[in-house]
């Protein structure tokens, strides 16, 4: 009798045990999502004032490569640049000076026409008087006189005009043709201008996200050339839990979901941290050997990533457990 009463205390204790919910649905470890700062820009590191677990915001200037020879060099483009200019502005003052000049023989035209006119009224005038006998002959002739000097006036200055104006022409198309060269020559300076501009912005370091670097990989003094790693950075603020769950598990997961999260901190010691899921794998892969599943026998899980907001007692590569709700 005895025997059977503690069979059915321990039967009851198991179903006890069988009942409880279980802590966690997944464990995984704690990521930051990392950034390699890589130089832009070949030539020696004149400052780098990051170090190992300094905090850094986005943008900041942390460092720079030497960059004298990029702004020499943009100095004699700038003086090319003003020299083009003074050459279109002569240029155009030869295109102001010929129209200048095609304007007062224009003038000079009309001038004479406008004496042809007054003469041809005084000759109306005289021929009456002439012939009523009131002047001599003579004043007559002397007016008809003027006037054909001031025809001939007239013919030799449309005949200046007709010429300078083939002239100016051919020397308008050449000061256009040398001006567009001008122009041409100006946007190819632009183009350079702009893109030595462009390197001299690439020889300053600056920080790409808020976070904390993890590594330096130079010091100030050493030559570098493109793409090689400075530091690389982490956004420890915003960290998530990659954690592994079957395929039974998956199909009460979503994108949004809540979810506890803890940091194992060892010794029974654990912090919890509200959560979201960020991320759901699309394909399954073998479980890893370091991941315990609800579900020891399956071989097949798929990876999630739970989002916290760190307080900056979560580590990377700490090992955590995610409860999803």
């Amino acid at each position: 009798m005895k025997r059977i009463i503690i069979l059915a205390g321990a039967a009851m204790m198991l179903s006890a045990c069988g009942n409880k919910e279980k802590e966690f649905d997944a464990t995984g470890t704690f990521e930051a999502t990392e950034v390699t700062v890589s130089a832009k820009s070949s030539g020696e590191i004149k400052q780098l004032t990051v170090d190992e677990g300094q905090q850094v915001g986005n943008g900041a200037v942390v460092g720079a490569i030497d960059a004298v020879q990029l702004k020499l060099k943009k100095q004699q483009l700038e003086a090319t640049r003003s020299q083009l200019s003074a050459n279109k502005r002569q240029l155009a003052s030869s295109r102001n000076a010929n129209d200048s000049r095609t304007l007062d023989l224009e003038k000079q035209l009309a001038a004479i026409r406008q004496q042809i006119a007054n003469a041809q009224r005084e000759r109306q005038r005289f021929s009456e008087l002439v012939s009523d006998g009131a002047v001599p002959r003579k004043q007559l002739d002397d007016i008809n006189y003027q006037i054909k000097v001031l025809e001939k006036q007239l013919a030799a200055t449309n005949d200046q005009i007709s010429s300078n104006n083939a002239s100016l022409k051919n020397q308008s198309a050449g000061i256009g043709a040398q001006m567009d060269g001008v122009d041409a020559q100006g946007a190819g300076l632009e183009a350079q201008i702009r893109q030595i501009d462009d390197q001299i912005a690439n020889t300053s370091i600056a920080a790409p996200i808020t976070g904390t670097v993890l590594e330096k990989y130079v010091e100030s003094g050493e030559f570098v050339t493109a793409g090689k790693p400075l530091f690389k950075i982490a956004d420890t603020r915003n960290m998530f839990i990659r954690a592994y769950v079957t395929s039974a598990q998956l199909q009460n997961i979503r994108i949004g979901q809540k979810a506890k999260v803890f940091a194992d901190f060892g010794n029974g010691q654990q912090r919890e941290y509200e959560g979201r899921v960020s991320w759901i794998s699309s394909q399954s892969e073998f479980t890893p050997k370091t991941i315990l599943t609800d579900d020891e026998r399956a071989d097949l899980v798929y990876a999630v990533k739970v989002a916290i907001r760190n307080d900056g007692l979560a580590k990377i590569g700490m090992y955590g457990k995610v409860k999803f709700q």
